[in-house]
């Protein structure tokens, strides 16, 4: 039986559409790259809403003006927990991590996990660059 997809005027899911039916594999290596850009984002927006330049902020993290450039491209998949943190506390804000289990790809565990309404919820709670 063939399957009719539900018509859609929204850009990013007609994107969606046209490259997972020519790449199977292009939704994942899309999130791996996700991280990266929303870390650059939050920096870049930060750094904005203080009225900043990139060098007043590298200034105040310790670094040069091209770290900061780096670290605000979407592209760069290098940011370390240390200069996150540094970065946090010259913009007075602190650094959050979480994981969280992909609905499709549910985590091999070993011992007990926290049940959440029969999903297993594991949480570190370490750092983003977002204000408390």
């Amino acid at each position: 039986m063939n399957k009719k997809s539900v018509v859609t005027t929204d850009a990013l899911e007609i994107i969606r559409r046209r490259m997972t039916k020519k790449d199977k594999n292009w939704e994942e290596r899309v999130r791996k790259y996700e991280d990266a850009f929303e870390i650059a984002q939050q920096i870049y927006d930060l750094r904005v809403a203080r009225g900043l330049s990139q060098k007043e902020l590298a200034d105040l993290v310790g670094t040069t003006a091209s770290v900061i450039c780096r670290l605000e491209d979407a592209d760069y998949r290098g940011h370390t927990m240390n200069m996150l943190r540094r970065i946090a506390k010259a913009l007075n804000c602190r650094v959050e991590v979480s994981f969280r289990v992909e609905e499709n790809n549910p985590p091999k565990t070993r011992g007990r996990a926290e049940k959440t309404s029969g999903k297993s919820s594991h949480k570190l709670e370490t750092a983003s660059a977002h204000k408390a």
